[in-house]
């Protein structure tokens, strides 16, 4: 298959802490992601017509052509894990780093590589000394212009 590129908002995620909740509880960690991923998160993508391209043991890479939908995307994850951890206990959640870019792509066999990507594989680390009860999402500067450009022409 040839490879083509094209513009997108790349979504990035991974689990906080998730080699200390596996080796402190393997099988309910597991459970609980799997219906993290169930309940809220692959809901959200399809809700805002994301395309998940990816995914790892505690993350997923997911695409979308919208920057706006992949922003709400993020912080509907990001209010609904706070309001499902807000009963558990701190040494117990499931938390997620998110970062967001809008790049140049390259799509081949269903995959995304190129810059766009990996921008956003490193933006979704938190910045050090960052409270990790604090739910985090990262965003490059180009969505923050994108975004602050939408939010003025809607005001217009």
């Amino acid at each position: 298959m040839m490879a083509t590129r094209r513009l997108a908002a790349i979504l990035a995620a991974d689990v906080e802490g998730y080699s200390r909740l596996i080796g402190a509880d393997e099988e309910g960690t597991l459970d609980r992601l799997r219906s993290i991923r169930i309940d809220v998160i692959d809901p959200k993508i399809s809700e805002h017509r994301g395309r998940i391209v990816k995914t790892t043991g505690d993350g997923l890479l997911v695409e979308f052509t919208s920057v706006v939908d992949a922003l709400r995307c993020a912080s509907e994850i990001q209010t609904a894990m706070a309001e499902g951890n807000a009963k558990i206990t701190a040494d117990k959640r499931i938390e997620f780093r998110i970062g967001l870019n809008v790049g140049d792509i390259v799509v081949e066999d269903g995959d995304i590589f190129g810059d766009g990507v990996n921008v956003v594989a490193w933006k979704h680390w938190p910045i050090q000394g960052e409270s990790a009860f604090r739910p985090v999402c990262r965003r490059t500067q180009r969505v923050s212009s994108t975004l602050r450009s939408r939010i003025w022409a809607s005001r217009a």
